[in-house]
């Protein structure tokens, strides 16, 4: 008996029990791996949450509704920040939260500008004795005084409602909380997001070690190449999404909150979690030219059914767009061409790579008597 393929466990001595201990291995490897990186983005995890606040932010201010883009983020890190909370204030920080307490008492300056004329007729209200009234208006050849320009003087006032005031004008519009460990919890989930995404190389790659050891040659082909274009094809969609899309979304929703006459208030886990799904579902939805490639190598549909339905699978896609995508008709079709793209994408994949069922009796694993 000759065998066109050998499987390569044929050559191995390993038990059930050895492949168990395989397993754990690498599983071992692949969450220390992933317990490191999530250390590092939990240590920067302020700056992760910048960037995931940075589209809601930039519209906000397209609508007018944000004065400038939050940039007084904590520059600590975690651990400094949990460190500078375990310890005690020094003497230095303590001076220095009495002076901004002290500051804050004794409220900011604002200047103004005020005519002269309505200087004088406040100061003549107050104290008439001392200062006369304002001049009176004079006509002269049918103009006026007022079609001068007035002259004004600023005056520096200071009171504690002014700080109270910039505070609220500065806060009204950013993201809220709405408890006390929302903040954390939100910080800990977009730590948590950001160190799978930054460390899934290494976990796909000990996951391809242990699986790798039980697959054909041919097999390992094709998780070389459809492997590499998912991976690609998922980074273009969430990227596409992020960059692209949320713009188109983000000023058709703030313009509606507009048309309805209501300030809207952000929540900041629920626009985390909003800023998190929308990219992955833009992720998976490019994966249809290789859902089309893997039905067509199992024979399920050919290159011709493809052709011939083009336009049943242009509005499957349509519907599908319009599903995904809770905003405008613009924020919809950027949606439908890529995908209308990427179908065309997946025609041509499958005439490159013609129909080859890997259960027929043309597998590379026959055996030969």
């Amino acid at each position: 008996m000759s065998l066109r393929q050998r499987d390569l466990f044929d050559d191995t001595s390993m038990s059930f029990g050895d492949h168990l201990e395989e397993l754990r291995y690498y599983m071992i490897r692949a969450l220390a791996g992933l317990f490191v990186v999530c250390i590092i983005t939990l240590s920067f995890g302020n700056y992760m949450v910048a960037i995931v606040r940075s589209p809601i932010d930039k519209a906000l201010m397209r609508h007018g509704l944000l004065e400038h883009k939050v940039d007084d983020v904590g520059t600590e890190s975690f651990f400094e920040r949990f460190e500078k909370w375990w310890n005690q204030p020094t003497e230095d920080e303590q001076e220095k939260q009495k002076n901004e307490m002290h500051a804050r008492l004794n409220g900011e300056r604002v200047e103004v500008e005020i005519s002269t004329e309505d200087l004088l007729a406040a100061l003549h209200q107050a104290i008439p004795d001392q200062f006369p009234g304002p001049p009176r208006k004079r006509v002269e050849k049918g103009t006026t005084d007022a079609d001068e320009p007035a002259e004004s003087v600023r005056l520096s006032l200071r009171a504690p409602e002014f700080s109270i005031f910039r505070d609220v004008v500065k806060n009204i519009n950013r993201p809220v909380t709405l408890n006390v460990q929302e903040a954390f919890m939100t910080f800990v989930k977009v730590s948590v997001v950001s160190g799978l995404i930054f460390s899934s190389p290494w976990l796909f790659y000990n996951a391809w070690m242990f699986v790798a050891v039980g697959l054909y040659p041919h097999e390992r082909k094709f998780v070389y190449v459809y492997g590499t274009m998912s991976l690609v094809l998922f980074l273009v969609g969430a990227i596409f999404c992020f960059y692209l899309v949320f713009p188109f979304v983000l000023d058709f929703l703030l313009a509606f909150n507009t048309w309805l006459g209501v300030q809207p208030q952000i929540r900041l886990s629920e626009w985390v979690s909003f800023a998190v799904f929308l990219p992955m579902m833009f992720g998976v939805s490019f994966q249809l030219p290789l859902v089309m490639v893997f039905l067509n190598r199992l024979g399920v549909f050919s290159e011709d059914v493809y052709r011939e339905n083009r336009r049943i699978a242009i509005l499957v896609i349509s519907a599908l767009s319009m599903l995904l995508t809770p905003s405008d008709p613009s924020s919809m079709l950027l949606m439908m061409f890529p995908l209308i793209f990427l179908y065309e994408f997946g025609i041509w994949l499958c005439k490159m790579n013609p129909n080859s069922n890997p259960f027929g009796e043309d597998a590379e694993t026959d055996i030969d008597l």
